[in-house]
């Protein structure tokens, strides 16, 4: 008698038996969320988060954080987050992370980033990354911030693409070779970190900011960004004294190049066509005019 094979009925409810209850409870919990019974949602995940389950604490974190099903109540949402980022749970640690920083605790805020950072969070590489190249809150390590963007980039996240064009108009190239190199180094060597189970729709991503001050290794290059021309050289002068200090023109020097009847204000120098363009770019969005130009 010929042995029927199993059905795929079976192996359907079998792997079924195979997911850990309290993993199957949360994702019941997932599955009444995004239908928008987010009560339901609370009341399924409330006991398992309370009995130690990470992806749980998070998701009640993010129903805190965004008050569905709950009232708004940050404290109550830092709270799960810490149950879950304890736990080792990276969305919970960069969620967490970015909570405290924004409100003004960067020390602790800093702490979970790093956490994070560590095993590969976008948003967490890119502002932790960001505050080692100015030293914000922690000791000064420009290559090791160029290192966390340029992977954050690398993951896809704009905001990162958009500070390592900064980056790239402020550090020497061999600065930026030793952290490109240290950012594959650590792409290889990172924490994998488990797949998240988001309440939540997709992350935004943070606001920063790079300063052009941050680098003290002299600027090099052989492309400036011109600024405009003007019948009198006191007016290049003056739009020169009123942007110095502004990033990516602050360290740059300045040059008044005679053409004619008119003095053209240039400021540099930039290590490539890119880099100009990038700071040009900066600039064009407060209202300045801007274009790169090579260095004659």
């Amino acid at each position: 008698m010929r042995t029927r094979p199993w059905s795929a009925a079976f192996f359907l409810a079998s792997l079924a038996w195979a997911m850990p209850v309290a993993a199957q409870a949360v994702k019941s919990g997932i599955d009444a969320w995004q239908q928008g019974d987010y009560a339901n949602a609370i009341a399924i995940w409330r006991p398992l988060a309370e009995a130690g389950d990470a992806d749980a604490a998070f998701n009640m974190g993010q129903a805190y954080r965004l008050g569905r099903g709950v009232l708004v109540d940050l404290g109550a949402a830092q709270g799960w987050f810490e149950k879950a980022a304890l736990k080792g749970h990276v969305d919970a640690q960069a969620t967490l992370g970015l909570l405290l920083f924004q409100n003004g605790n960067q020390a602790d805020g800093l702490k979970w980033l790093k956490a994070a950072s560590e095993k590969g969070d976008a948003r967490a590489m890119l502002v932790y990354g960001t505050a080692l190249f100015n030293g914000d809150g922690v000791a000064q390590d420009p290559v090791l911030g160029y290192a966390y963007v340029s992977r954050s980039a690398a993951q896809g996240l704009e905001p990162a693409r958009n500070t390592l064009a900064q980056m790239d108009g402020i550090m020497p190239l061999e600065q930026r070779k030793k952290g490109v190199a240290l950012a594959m180094q650590k792409a290889k060597t990172q924490t994998a970190a488990p797949k998240p189970k988001p309440a939540t729709p997709a992350k935004s991503a943070p606001k920063v900011a790079v300063r052009e001050t941050a680098v003290t290794s002299p600027a090099t290059g052989t492309w400036r960004i011109q600024l405009g021309a003007f019948s009198q050289r006191s007016s290049a002068e003056a739009l020169y004294k009123r942007l110095a200090s502004n990033a990516p023109v602050a360290g740059r020097q300045p040059f008044l190049v005679p053409a004619g009847a008119v003095t053209r204000l240039q400021v540099g120098p930039y290590q490539s066509k890119a880099a100009a363009a990038a700071a040009c770019n900066t600039l064009s969005a407060k209202g300045q005019a801007c274009f790169p130009v090579p260095a004659k």
